[in-house]
């Protein structure tokens, strides 16, 4: 008996949570890397906060001034960089006069230090629109083309973007694919931009494109100076106010690498995945605990009742359409569902304890 209402449960809350998914793969914005004809072409600045990112910024920089759009400036700030960034992003700027490179001033009491790079680098920019990039980001020809129509088109006051992931390696594989599978399995996520409601708000700080005076009037970083998750408060910010904001997938048109090990996967994550849920602790547990019972034990359940491979397959099916509108691996990212499964779980516990009792690490900064 109790057998069968587990079965029953498990079934009715994965073909709601599939329908939420193929809703999502039927209607997720998300922006293209296609040459478009725009009337409009407004001057914008092209922001981008590093640290420690010699590795990133040759890539980053030769991407972005590869751009089908020209009408724009690009502004590195260093921040407290002990390597060679300042020195490689000077050569950029010295050979293409769009470019301009300056240090960042030290860090303030309250102030997390991407948040107060990105609050120098808006008070530098001379244009009225602001896109802020992630040094680890890298932008096929047209995207800065189709973001800016995408902006124009629908009235936006914010536009975020979730960039494809390339992933390397079992350890970053088991950990980086998770982050969209909760956004596309629990979000419908055109309701960011249908609904005014501020409970359906997603944002990703590796790509943001806001207008000056929307940027002005909600703080912009100066109003999240102390978030972990800045890019999810200022949303949140813009959603209240009942601005206009829309976020997409990077399709073939943005992508990142974010890391490169599952260590640094681990701790990536868990710095933001409490924090990016604003509730209780104990409501995040709780979440936990429903997650792992939902997407998790029917995988057990099949070794005593067949009928949960039913399921499983619908479990595994929704996955794939994930994966598929993601770019990413179909088959890497089910054959591995139920062990991502109990590494979100872990990864939850961690940053759960991490926030609470002030552990996390980042670039070698306590947040």
């Amino acid at each position: 008996m109790i057998l069968n209402i587990f079965f029953i449960s498990l079934l009715i809350l994965n073909l709601l949570f599939l329908a939420i998914i193929v809703y999502n793969f039927f209607t997720a914005p998300s922006i293209k890397n296609r040459q478009i004809k725009s009337e409009n072409e407004p001057e914008i600045s092209l922001l981008i906060p590093a640290r420690n990112e010699e590795k990133n910024i040759p890539d980053c920089l030769d991407a972005t001034l590869n751009q089908s759009y020209q009408k724009y400036e690009v502004i590195i700030l260093d921040y407290d960089s002990h390597d060679d960034t300042y020195k490689i992003a000077g050569q950029y700027s010295r050979n293409d006069e769009r470019v301009k490179v300056i240090k960042g001033k030290p860090l303030p009491v309250g102030w997390l230090g991407k948040n107060w790079a990105c609050f120098q680098l808006a008070r530098q920019a001379k244009n009225d629109l602001f896109l802020f990039i992630d040094a680890d980001v890298r932008l096929n020809k047209y995207a800065v083309e189709n973001a800016l129509s995408t902006f124009e088109e629908r009235k936006l006051n914010l536009l975020s973007v979730f960039p494809s992931q390339k992933i390397n390696g079992l350890g970053a594989q088991l950990v980086v694919p998770l982050m969209n599978w909760i956004l596309l399995a629990f979000l419908p996520l055109i309701k960011v931009y249908t609904s005014p409601k501020s409970s359906f708000v997603a944002a990703n700080g590796q790509f943001i494109l806001i207008d000056r005076t929307t940027y002005e009037s909600t703080g912009g970083h100066s109003s999240v100076r102390d978030q972990v998750v800045e890019d999810m408060e200022l949303a949140r910010r813009v959603k209240k106010r009942g601005l206009k904001m829309l976020t997409a997938l990077g399709s073939n048109s943005i992508y990142c690498k974010m890391y490169n090990s599952f260590e640094e996967s681990v701790n990536g994550f868990s710095k933001n995945f409490y924090r990016g849920f604003n509730i209780n602790p104990i409501l995040f547990l709780l979440l936990l605990t429903f997650i792992a019972f939902v997407f998790f034990a029917p995988l057990i359940f099949v070794f005593v009742n067949i009928n949960f491979l039913l399921v499983v397959i619908i479990i595994l099916t929704g996955r794939a359409l994930i994966s598929f509108i993601s770019n990413q691996s179909i088959l890497i990212n089910t054959m591995f569902h139920f062990l991502q499964m109990s590494v979100l779980l872990f990864v939850g516990l961690k940053s759960v304890y991490g926030a609470l009792i002030g552990t996390h690490l980042w670039k070698g900064r306590k947040i």
